[in-house]
Protein backbone atom coordinates (compact mmCIF):
# COMPACT_ATOMS: atom_id res chain seq x y z
CA UNK A 1 0.00 0.00 0.00
CA UNK A 2 1.35 3.41 -0.97
CA UNK A 3 2.24 5.56 1.99
CA UNK A 4 1.03 9.18 1.80
CA UNK A 5 3.46 11.65 3.32
CA UNK A 6 2.02 14.43 5.48
CA UNK A 7 1.54 17.72 3.74
CA UNK A 8 4.36 19.26 5.75
CA UNK A 9 6.81 16.66 4.39
CA UNK A 10 5.76 17.42 0.80
CA UNK A 11 6.11 21.13 1.50
CA UNK A 12 9.60 20.76 2.93
CA UNK A 13 10.67 18.51 0.07
CA UNK A 14 9.51 20.89 -2.65
CA UNK A 15 10.98 23.90 -0.85
CA UNK A 16 14.32 22.12 -0.73
CA UNK A 17 14.05 21.15 -4.41
CA UNK A 18 13.16 24.68 -5.50
CA UNK A 19 16.00 26.11 -3.44
CA UNK A 20 18.47 23.64 -4.98
CA UNK A 21 17.36 24.39 -8.52
CA UNK A 22 17.35 28.13 -7.85
CA UNK A 23 20.87 28.08 -6.41
CA UNK A 24 22.13 25.94 -9.28
CA UNK A 25 20.58 28.30 -11.81
CA UNK A 26 22.07 31.30 -10.03
CA UNK A 27 25.50 29.67 -10.03
CA UNK A 28 25.28 28.90 -13.75
CA UNK A 29 24.36 32.52 -14.40
CA UNK A 30 27.75 33.58 -13.07
CA UNK A 31 29.21 32.38 -16.36
CA UNK A 32 29.04 34.90 -19.19
CA UNK A 33 29.56 34.31 -22.88
CA UNK A 34 32.71 35.93 -24.29
CA UNK A 35 32.04 34.83 -27.89
CA UNK A 36 28.78 36.00 -29.43
CA UNK A 37 28.64 33.37 -32.17
CA UNK A 38 27.98 36.03 -34.82
CA UNK A 39 31.28 37.78 -35.43
CA UNK A 40 34.72 38.39 -33.94
CA UNK A 41 33.67 41.25 -31.68
CA UNK A 42 36.05 41.37 -28.69
CA UNK A 43 38.53 39.06 -30.39
CA UNK A 44 41.62 39.94 -32.43
CA UNK A 45 43.25 37.47 -34.81
CA UNK A 46 44.50 36.97 -38.34
CA UNK A 47 41.40 36.62 -40.49
CA UNK A 48 43.39 34.47 -42.90
CA UNK A 49 42.93 31.74 -40.30
CA UNK A 50 39.95 32.73 -38.15
CA UNK A 51 36.28 33.16 -39.01
CA UNK A 52 32.80 32.62 -37.61
CA UNK A 53 30.48 30.10 -39.26
CA UNK A 54 27.07 28.99 -37.99
CA UNK A 55 27.77 30.14 -34.44
CA UNK A 56 31.22 28.56 -34.30
CA UNK A 57 34.68 30.14 -34.08
CA UNK A 58 36.71 28.38 -36.78
CA UNK A 59 40.49 28.24 -37.08
CA UNK A 60 41.65 26.78 -40.37
CA UNK A 61 45.03 26.29 -42.01
CA UNK A 62 45.09 25.20 -45.66
CA UNK A 63 47.86 24.08 -47.96
CA UNK A 64 47.93 27.65 -49.29
CA UNK A 65 48.17 29.27 -45.83
CA UNK A 66 50.76 27.12 -44.04
CA UNK A 67 52.05 28.84 -40.90
CA UNK A 68 55.68 29.56 -40.07
CA UNK A 69 54.75 30.23 -36.41
CA UNK A 70 51.73 29.68 -34.17
CA UNK A 71 48.92 32.20 -34.51
CA UNK A 72 46.30 33.08 -31.88
CA UNK A 73 42.98 34.79 -31.84
CA UNK A 74 42.95 36.78 -28.60
CA UNK A 75 40.10 37.88 -26.36
CA UNK A 76 40.90 41.55 -25.81
CA UNK A 77 38.17 42.82 -23.49
CA UNK A 78 39.71 41.70 -20.19
CA UNK A 79 42.59 39.89 -18.55
CA UNK A 80 41.08 37.77 -15.78
CA UNK A 81 43.04 36.69 -12.72
CA UNK A 82 41.03 33.99 -10.94
CA UNK A 83 38.36 32.41 -13.12
CA UNK A 84 36.72 29.38 -14.65
CA UNK A 85 36.55 29.00 -18.41
CA UNK A 86 34.23 26.55 -20.16
CA UNK A 87 34.05 25.85 -23.88
CA UNK A 88 33.39 23.17 -26.46
CA UNK A 89 35.93 22.29 -29.12
CA UNK A 90 36.28 20.02 -32.13
CA UNK A 91 39.55 19.41 -33.94
CA UNK A 92 40.69 17.57 -37.04
CA UNK A 93 42.92 14.51 -36.70
CA UNK A 94 45.96 16.46 -37.93
CA UNK A 95 45.10 19.48 -35.79
CA UNK A 96 47.11 21.08 -33.02
CA UNK A 97 45.65 23.87 -30.90
CA UNK A 98 45.28 25.02 -27.32
CA UNK A 99 43.58 27.45 -24.96
CA UNK A 100 45.95 30.06 -23.56
CA UNK A 101 45.24 32.05 -20.40
CA UNK A 102 47.07 34.47 -18.12
CA UNK A 103 49.17 35.13 -21.20
CA UNK A 104 50.98 38.20 -22.51
CA UNK A 105 51.19 39.53 -26.03
CA UNK A 106 54.64 39.46 -27.60
CA UNK A 107 56.04 42.71 -28.93
CA UNK A 108 56.70 42.75 -32.68
CA UNK A 109 54.94 39.40 -33.17
CA UNK A 110 51.30 39.95 -34.15
CA UNK A 111 48.77 37.44 -32.82
CA UNK A 112 51.38 35.72 -30.61
CA UNK A 113 50.97 34.86 -26.93
CA UNK A 114 53.33 33.75 -24.20
CA UNK A 115 51.87 31.89 -21.24
CA UNK A 116 49.93 28.97 -19.81
CA UNK A 117 48.07 26.71 -22.22
CA UNK A 118 45.66 23.82 -21.98
CA UNK A 119 46.83 21.76 -24.93
CA UNK A 120 44.53 20.30 -27.60
CA UNK A 121 45.50 17.98 -30.45
CA UNK A 122 43.62 15.73 -32.84
CA UNK A 123 45.54 12.59 -31.88
CA UNK A 124 45.04 13.28 -28.17
CA UNK A 125 48.67 12.89 -27.26
CA UNK A 126 48.69 16.12 -25.28
CA UNK A 127 45.08 17.23 -24.79
CA UNK A 128 44.60 18.71 -21.32
CA UNK A 129 48.24 18.89 -20.34
CA UNK A 130 49.68 22.19 -19.08
CA UNK A 131 52.14 23.66 -21.57
CA UNK A 132 53.61 27.13 -21.23
CA UNK A 133 53.80 28.60 -24.73
CA UNK A 134 57.12 30.31 -25.60
CA UNK A 135 58.32 30.08 -22.01
CA UNK A 136 58.86 27.08 -19.68
CA UNK A 137 57.37 24.44 -22.07
CA UNK A 138 55.65 21.40 -20.49
CA UNK A 139 54.68 21.93 -16.86
CA UNK A 140 52.46 18.85 -16.45
CA UNK A 141 51.73 15.90 -18.71
CA UNK A 142 48.35 14.19 -18.83
CA UNK A 143 47.59 12.47 -15.54
CA UNK A 144 50.03 14.49 -13.44
CA UNK A 145 49.57 16.59 -10.32
CA UNK A 146 52.59 18.86 -10.21
CA UNK A 147 54.20 21.52 -8.05
CA UNK A 148 56.50 23.88 -9.93
CA UNK A 149 59.33 24.77 -7.58
CA UNK A 150 61.29 28.04 -7.53
CA UNK A 151 63.66 28.36 -10.45
CA UNK A 152 67.35 28.03 -9.46
CA UNK A 153 69.26 31.31 -9.30
CA UNK A 154 71.76 29.80 -11.74
CA UNK A 155 69.14 29.95 -14.53
CA UNK A 156 68.97 33.44 -16.11
CA UNK A 157 65.53 34.81 -16.94
CA UNK A 158 66.86 35.61 -20.40
CA UNK A 159 67.70 31.96 -21.10
CA UNK A 160 65.00 29.70 -19.68
CA UNK A 161 65.97 27.01 -22.18
CA UNK A 162 68.83 26.10 -19.85
CA UNK A 163 66.20 24.55 -17.58
CA UNK A 164 64.32 22.72 -20.37
CA UNK A 165 65.01 19.15 -21.44
CA UNK A 166 63.03 17.25 -24.06
CA UNK A 167 60.53 20.11 -24.18
CA UNK A 168 59.82 19.81 -20.45
CA UNK A 169 60.58 22.19 -17.58
CA UNK A 170 63.00 20.54 -15.18
CA UNK A 171 62.17 22.33 -11.91
CA UNK A 172 58.94 20.48 -11.28
CA UNK A 173 57.83 17.93 -8.74
CA UNK A 174 55.20 15.33 -9.66
CA UNK A 175 53.36 14.92 -6.36
CA UNK A 176 50.45 12.75 -7.45
CA UNK A 177 48.71 10.81 -10.19
CA UNK A 178 45.30 11.64 -11.60
CA UNK A 179 45.07 8.22 -13.25
CA UNK A 180 46.54 6.28 -16.12
CA UNK A 181 47.11 8.62 -19.08
CA UNK A 182 45.73 6.14 -21.61
CA UNK A 183 42.57 5.64 -19.57
CA UNK A 184 42.13 9.39 -19.06
CA UNK A 185 42.47 10.02 -22.80
CA UNK A 186 39.83 7.38 -23.56
CA UNK A 187 37.19 9.89 -22.43
CA UNK A 188 38.08 12.23 -25.33
CA UNK A 189 36.01 11.87 -28.51
CA UNK A 190 37.83 11.82 -31.85
CA UNK A 191 36.75 14.40 -34.46
CA UNK A 192 33.71 15.30 -32.36
CA UNK A 193 32.72 17.95 -29.84
CA UNK A 194 34.40 17.80 -26.43
CA UNK A 195 34.17 20.12 -23.44
CA UNK A 196 37.10 21.84 -21.78
CA UNK A 197 36.83 23.39 -18.33
CA UNK A 198 39.70 25.35 -16.79
CA UNK A 199 39.72 26.24 -13.09
CA UNK A 200 42.40 28.86 -12.42
CA UNK A 201 42.70 30.25 -8.91
CA UNK A 202 45.71 31.90 -7.31
CA UNK A 203 48.69 29.70 -8.25
CA UNK A 204 46.71 26.53 -9.03
CA UNK A 205 45.52 25.52 -12.52
CA UNK A 206 43.28 22.54 -13.24
CA UNK A 207 42.41 21.36 -16.76
CA UNK A 208 39.30 19.20 -17.24
CA UNK A 209 38.23 17.57 -20.52
CA UNK A 210 34.72 16.09 -20.62
CA UNK A 211 34.63 16.39 -16.84
CA UNK A 212 37.87 14.42 -16.36
CA UNK A 213 40.79 16.16 -14.61
CA UNK A 214 43.75 15.86 -16.98
CA UNK A 215 46.38 17.98 -15.23
CA UNK A 216 46.73 19.88 -11.97
CA UNK A 217 49.54 22.42 -11.51
CA UNK A 218 50.50 24.56 -8.52
CA UNK A 219 53.04 27.16 -9.63
CA UNK A 220 55.44 28.34 -6.91
CA UNK A 221 57.97 29.78 -9.34
CA UNK A 222 57.55 33.47 -8.47
CA UNK A 223 60.10 34.51 -11.10
CA UNK A 224 58.12 33.09 -13.98
CA UNK A 225 54.52 32.57 -12.87
CA UNK A 226 51.74 34.83 -14.11
CA UNK A 227 48.60 35.77 -12.18
CA UNK A 228 46.72 37.59 -14.95
CA UNK A 229 46.68 37.96 -18.71
CA UNK A 230 44.91 37.33 -21.97
CA UNK A 231 42.81 34.36 -23.09
CA UNK A 232 43.35 33.09 -26.63
CA UNK A 233 43.01 30.03 -28.83
CA UNK A 234 45.54 28.79 -31.32
CA UNK A 235 46.25 27.41 -34.76
CA UNK A 236 49.61 25.64 -34.81
CA UNK A 237 52.45 25.22 -37.27
CA UNK A 238 52.33 21.95 -39.19
CA UNK A 239 50.06 20.40 -41.80
CA UNK A 240 46.64 21.78 -42.82
CA UNK A 241 44.23 21.62 -39.90
CA UNK A 242 40.91 22.79 -38.58
CA UNK A 243 39.78 23.57 -35.05
CA UNK A 244 36.37 24.83 -33.91
CA UNK A 245 35.24 26.46 -30.68
CA UNK A 246 31.78 27.34 -29.38
CA UNK A 247 29.93 28.22 -26.16
CA UNK A 248 32.95 29.99 -24.67
CA UNK A 249 31.94 30.96 -21.12
CA UNK A 250 33.89 32.84 -18.44
CA UNK A 251 33.22 33.13 -14.70
CA UNK A 252 35.39 35.27 -12.45
CA UNK A 253 36.23 33.84 -9.04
Amino acid sequence: MMRILPLTSYTLFFCFLLCFLSCKHKSDNNFKSIFNGKNLEGWNGDKTYWSVKEGVLVGKVTSETILNRNSFIIYNKEQPTNFELKLEYRISKSGNSGVNYRSEKIDNLPFALRGYQSDIDGKNKYTGQNYEEKKRTTLAYIGEKVIIESMPDSIPLTNLRKNVKRNCWQTRNVVGSLGDAKELKSSIKDSDWNTMHLVVKDNRMQHFVNGVLMSDVTDLDTKNMSNKGFIGVQVHVGPPMKVEYKNILLKKL
